[in-house]
This record gives structure tokens, C-alpha cells and sequence, in this order.
């Protein structure tokens, strides 16, 4: 049902020894909604995806995935949820058929089921004609594929998919996303860890930053801009006029609300606001600067992760 909480952690925690991996990190999920977990290697993500496997136990804290517990109710979490690792395995000297019969057979479908929903995966990621092939035939682009379609394949609750895209081209990358958008519209939630900001952008309806084994920021992009950009309008400027000292740049600096200018090149400027600063903007220019262009920019998730590490950075030394 939309808007029903399908993953939840509370306070969760994991720790090797000395090391806090987990740290006490609380992390909703919703059917139907996409929500990127995002980091940099070491951070937490994986050992927080594996605790709500059931695949390691917390030290401390709980979570809750389709109903069930991972840690008391392996079994139960494993078959309503669909998971796509990063390194994506299959036995090579089997059919996909066979590679994913042996899936549907783990998890409880009878040989009908089994076939019915074969056909139906395989059409979706588009490998219908090649599914009685051995999987050594298949591309590293067509095993990604395989991946999804044994995620489908369970018609999951839950899907997490870590580094999906890895080894993508452009075309097929979107056309995975595509993939990934038909889960959302199907009900599932989805759980997606990837390092290719533009694409968690482009997906996901929010997204949960990690570092050093918590989650430092969570909400839609938008929000997590006004947080770390200083302001939630991003304001790109094409204009023309004098330079250096009284130029183009000190007069947007000069407009009350804003936070960050970014020369684009070519006459370009991005303007990180507080508000919607567009008026103001034209009239501090006029009458000696020639304004060509003004608009809103969508926010970008690039310029939000790297800021905040940016930061994160200095204030540790």
C-alpha cells in the first residue's frame, strides 16, 4: 500500500570491535518510493544494507523490513525481498531460465509460477529472445539485467539494489533507470546505494547521506540544497557587462539573500539564494550590465555532496 513504512531502522548499530560501522542511524522507507543511500566507501551503507538482509547482526537498535524482523525472520525478509549486489553472480553454465528457476524455487513458487513470471521478467528488461541461453554467453550489460529480472522475479516488497549501473553504457543506463522507476510504479520500495549522483538525482524521490557510519542528512534534493548550499533556489544568470572590480560578479554578491556564485563560463553565473531573488537580481544589474537570461536551476545533487564533504573536511582539521 502507498505510503506504508516498509523499511525501518531505529537506532541502528553495528560494531567490529573498536570500530563503530553503524552508528545508532534511523532510516525509513516508503511502498512506492525510491530513496538513495549515498557515501563514500567506508561510511556505513553496506553493513547497513546486510543488517537489513539478515546477513549480519546488529550490535544494537532494530529494523523492520516488509513486516519482519531480519535478524529473528531471515527467511521470511529474504523472500519478499529482491537483492541486486554490486557484483551480480550467476552460474555460468546454466540457462537463465535455469539460474532463476533455481531463484523462484527458494523462494516457494511452484514450477507454473516460476514460468509466468520468467516470461514476464525477461520481458521487462528487455531479454526475452536470450532466455534459454547459457549466462557465459551474456554481456556484463545483459547480466545486469539477469540481475534485475531475478529481483522481479520474486515480485518483492522490497528491492535494494547496490551499484546497479556499474559497467553501464549511456543507453542502457537509462534504460535501467527506466527498469527502476517500473519498481516504484509497481508498489515496491526501493533502497538504492550508488556512487553516480545524477542518477540517484534523477530517480530517487529522497535521499539519505552517510559518513563515518550515521546519516548526517536525509530529504529530497531540494531540501538537503537549502541545508548545505545555504538556500533552496539555485538561480543560473546569462548576462553581459563590465568585469573584474564592480562587475557582474561583486553585484550579484551584493544582493542581499545570496549565499554562493559560480561562474559557469561563457557569461554564465549560478547563483545559490535563500529565496527567489530573480527582481532583484535584474535590477542590481540594470542599467549597466545586459541581462540575456534568467531562471531557475534545478539543484544539483553533485554540488550537495561535495559541498558538504568539502566541509565535513575542514572541520575535521
Amino acid at each position: 500500500m502507498a505510503g506504508e513504512v516498509v523499511i525501518r531502522a531505529e537506532q541502528l548499530t553495528k560494531r567490529y570491535g573498536a570500530n563503530l560501522a553503524v552508528d545508532h542511524i534511523d532510516l525509513e522507507v516508503n511502498a512506492g518510493e525510491i530513496v538513495g543511500i549515498l557515501g563514500p566507501n567506508g561510511s556505513g551503507k553496506t553493513t547497513t544494507i546486510l543488517m537489513l538482509l539478515g546477513l549480519t547482526e546488529p550490535t544494537g537498535g532494530r529494523a523492520v523490513v516488509a513486516g519482519f524482523d531480519p535478524l529473528r525472520d531471515p527467511l521470511e525478509v529474504k523472500r519478499r525481498v529482491g537483492y541486486m549486489p554490486d557484483q551480480v553472480g550467476f552460474y555460468d553454465g546454466l540457462s537463465a531460465l535455469d539460474n532463476l528457476a533455481y531463484t523462484g524455487r527458494l523462494a516457494g513458487l511452484s514450477r507454473d509460477e516460476i514460468d509466468a513470471r520468467f516470461a514476464d521478467a525477461m520481458e521487462r528488461v528487455g531479454l526475452t529472445t536470450v532466455g534459454r541461453n547459457r549466462v557465459r554467453t551474456y554481456s556484463q550489460g545483459m547480466r545486469q539485467r539477469l540481475g534485475l529480472a531475478e529481483v522481479l522475479m520474486k515480485r518483492p516488497s522490497v528491492a535494494i539494489l547496490d551499484e546497479p549501473t556499474t559497467a553501464l553504457d549511456p543507453h542502457s543506463t537509462q534504460e535501467f533507470l527506466d527498469m527502476i522507476r517500473g519498481l516504484k510504479a509497481d508498489g515496491t520500495a526501493v533502497l538504492l546505494s550508488s556512487h553516480h549522483l545524477d542518477q540517484v538525482q534523477s530517480v530517487c524521490d529522497r535521499v539519505a547521506l552517510f559518513n563515518r557510519g550515521r546519516v548526517v542528512l536525509s530529504g529530497t534534493v531540494t531540501e538537503l540544497a537549502g541545508r548545505v548550499l545555504g538556500g533552496g533556489h539555485v538561480i543560473d544568470v546569462e548576462a553581459r557587462g563590465p568585469e573584474g572590480a564592480g562587475g557582474i560578479a561583486d553585484r550579484l554578491a551584493a544582493v542581499p539573500g545570496v549565499v554562493r556564485i559560480q561562474a559557469l563560463g561563457g557569461e554564465r553565473y549560478r547563483v545559490d539564494c535563500q529565496r527567489d531573488l530573480r527582481a532583484e537580481i535584474a535590477r542590481r544589474l540594470a542599467p549597466e550590465v545586459e541581462l540575456v537570461g534568467i531562471h531557475f536551476a534545478a539543484p544539483s545533487l553533485n554540488e550537495v555532496y561535495n559541498r558538504y564533504f568539502e566541509e565535513a573536511r575542514h572541520a575535521a582539521q
